[in-house]
């Protein structure tokens, strides 16, 4: 069975005439719904009456407007969930809707969200409906759920079915969209015969769970999308070899110049440089490599990181802003105030393009 059609199982309740528990029925006796109040004291004349106390006084007449006894339904209240990121409820509102605010800047709120019903009908089977009147409307095609008896020879004891009315509204930013789910639609045949009117606390059960069904598929839709960015960025390179201002041979990093700054410490602590100096406001760190040496044991536990190919020596790293970009140009200069070639950048590259990328972080 799929998962998506667990939402009928707030009307399936209905037809489960064949158990002897009905759960949305309170346990034990229900006299009290046929007692009276008991008749006043009769107190002769002749004697003083007792002292009586009104506070927990029932008054003798019928007041009650509601279900008394068996009818009455002890199942709790069910609630709009906002699970999905940026969702929220209409305070004080009884009806099946939620509001989306704009999660994903690059893809259309309402087009979303209209795909995350489709893609929730789809799971049991039923399509989704657009109105030609109404462009932001969409009616569903029939819910059918069955109760069966019998073992070998099996028969349907009892049947539902139901149809929905999504209706999306969107603010005039496009920033924020409401869905309200409604049911429009029911039939229900059983022993009894077939009605056409659904319980209204069922009903509002059954678009209470459609809604909440939809908004999981929302945020599983939003996870799935982050993680397709997460998983774009790490494999995007963020450092290339080119150039600085002045000509010189630098790797060139997709990151602002005050991010790289900060970062680099980590960098250098990972890969066997120590700071001897900085500059933090011409963004020049004066450092000392010292190879490291990766024992046996730091590779049979997986502990060893990748060596940069460069002689034990004193260096410097100098961060420039590229123009009209937010890349930062990195030039490695020697001890002896000479830039590193591009070809000494590109063979230590395929250590320094995930290093500098602080993809393992």
């Amino acid at each position: 069975m799929s998962r998506r059609s667990l939402l009928l199982s707030v009307l399936a309740l209905s037809v489960s005439a064949c158990s002897s528990v009905r759960h949305n029925q309170a346990s034990g006796d229900f006299e009290y719904a046929t007692g009276e109040e008991a008749t006043p004291l009769v107190v002769p004349q002749s004697l003083d009456k007792p002292a009586a106390k009104s506070d927990f006084k029932v008054a003798n007449v019928k007041i009650t407007q509601g279900p008394v006894g068996q009818a009455v339904d002890v199942r709790a209240p069910s609630l709009v969930l906002p699970i999905a990121a940026s969702s929220r409820v209409v305070p004080e509102n009884d009806d099946a809707i939620i509001w989306f605010d704009k999660v994903l800047e690059d893809k259309d709120l309402a087009e979303f969200i209209e795909l995350a019903v489709k893609d929730t009908l789809l799971e049991s089977s039923v399509e989704l409906n657009s109105l030609a009147d109404k462009p932001l409307s969409f009616e569903s095609d029939w819910f059918h759920s069955e109760e069966e008896s019998g073992w070998i020879f099996k028969q349907v004891d009892a049947s539902e079915s139901m149809r929905f009315r999504f209706d999306l509204t969107t603010k005039p930013h496009g920033r924020s969209v409401s869905l309200q789910v409604s049911m429009i639609d029911y039939m229900k045949t059983d022993q009894s015969g077939s009605t056409k009117t659904p319980n209204i606390i069922d009903k509002h059960r059954a678009e209470m769970a459609l809604l909440n069904e939809v908004t999981a598929t929302v945020d599983y839709k939003y996870r799935l999308q982050q993680r397709e960015n997460r998983l774009m960025r790490a494999n995007q390179k963020l450092v290339t070899v080119g150039e600085n201002p002045q000509g010189e041979a630098a790797y060139v990093v997709e990151m602002e110049t005050d991010l790289l700054w900060s970062n680099l410490p980590i960098f250098f602590e990972r890969y066997g440089f120590d700071i001897a100096d900085l500059n933090e406001s011409k963004k020049i760190y004066f450092v000392d490599f010292t190879k490291p040496d990766i024992s046996l044991w730091d590779r049979i536990w997986g502990d060893d990181v990748p060596v940069i190919d460069l002689g034990n020596a004193s260096y410097q790293f100098h961060l420039k802003p590229l123009a009209e970009s937010q890349s930062t140009a990195l030039t490695i200069y020697n001890s002896e105030q000479q830039a590193l070639t591009k070809e000494v950048l590109e063979q230590i590259f395929p250590v320094m393009e995930p290093a500098l990328s602080f993809r393992d972080l």
